[in-house]
């Protein structure tokens, strides 16, 4: 059976999770694949841009946009610890730059795009409860992530405590970057995003049920 591109690139998502998943749940592999993180965002981001059919320069321009904020608002937060709490980033998601990892920025990224692409489906004509259920999804996968990262040397919270600003910090910030995606006129079906969206938010679920 031969498979088309976007087929290709699905099983290509799956399969690097699920070795992912089963490196991170193995002790002897586990600090291989931690430092394998920064380059497996970097392959499923590579996807997606092979995968949009859209080389519009709204698209080029709302990534930058939301690669830029993301990185700052997470520069601002480790800093200051004025947004989202105080927490310290781990070596997992490798170069930084002022304490705060390149790649976290390329995360927002991958995350906002998918999950806007997600609710495109739903026709939804409000952008105020797109934004709404857009921040929402995010904010959950964020209580999927969260005992993940401090687990794998993503970063960790001082006095091992999560605060609740965290989670509205993660919700505003995100809402906003909803907004924007609404607001960009580029086009906003992509499958392959859909389903790696899907795909993180079972890989992070995985990782949370084994550690209980």
């Amino acid at each position: 059976m031969k498979l088309n591109r976007i087929q290709v690139y699905s099983v290509l998502i799956v399969l690097f999770h699920a070795v992912g998943l089963t490196g991170f749940l193995l002790p002897e592999y586990e600090g291989l694949f931690i430092k394998l993180v920064p380059f497996h965002l970097l392959l499923m981001l590579l996807i997606l841009i092979f995968t949009v059919n859209d080389r519009s320069a709204d698209l080029k321009i709302f990534a930058l946009i939301v690669y830029c904020l993301g990185f700052l608002v997470e520069l601002i937060g480790v800093n200051t610890g004025l947004i989202f709490g105080e927490y310290t980033y781990g070596n997992a998601l490798g170069v930084k730059l002022w304490a705060t990892p390149l790649m976290i920025g390329v995360n927002w990224m991958i995350l906002v795009y998918s999950a806007g692409v997600f609710l495109e489906q739903f026709k939804l004509k409000s952008s105020l409860l797109f934004s709404a259920l857009g921040a929402l999804i995010l904010t959950a996968i964020d209580l999927l992530i969260e005992p993940v990262a401090v687990r794998f040397d993503y970063w960790f919270w001082n006095g091992g405590i999560i605060p609740v600003r965290n989670y509205i910090g993660w919700y505003l910030f995100s809402f906003l970057l909803f907004m924007l995606f609404r607001t960009m006129n580029f086009r906003k079906e992509n499958k392959v995003a859909v389903l790696l969206l899907f795909v993180q938010t079972v890989f992070f679920l995985i990782l949370n049920i084994t550690a209980i």
